[in-house]
């Protein structure tokens, strides 16, 4: 049961930060940011948000940087439309799973294309 309510919770809060990223933080150096998790602890006082950015690695470092800045805010917004007893405390991540995939993908055609010839 606890399982199932930290899921929802977790998926409530995915939900309202790519709302608050999109239309609510005004910061230039956030480039196109999408939140691909957010897990959270078993007494949900964090969560760990696990997000991909459209760029090169300055971009990504820019936008980590804009967000840290911005955190207070987002944690207060994320309070305001939640509701939960005790905001948790927001710990950004990169994905790496995404770029991972893509480069296991590229050495397979990599590895087919050399069978062929």
């Amino acid at each position: 049961m606890r399982d199932v309510r930290v899921h929802r919770v977790g998926e409530a809060i995915k939900k309202e930060l790519s709302q608050i990223f999109q239309q609510e933080l005004k910061d230039p150096r956030i480039g196109f940011v999408t939140v691909t998790d957010v897990e959270m602890s078993g007494d949900l006082q964090q969560a760990e948000v696990y997000l991909t950015v459209l760029g090169n690695e300055e971009q990504k470092e820019q936008t980590l940087e804009a967000l840290e800045k911005a955190k207070g805010f987002i944690r207060s917004e994320i309070g305001r439309r939640v509701r939960l007893r005790h905001t948790p405390q927001l710990i950004f991540k990169f994905d790496e799973s995404i770029e991972y995939g893509n480069r296991i993908e590229k050495l397979l055609k990599e590895i087919n294309q050399e069978d062929k010839s």
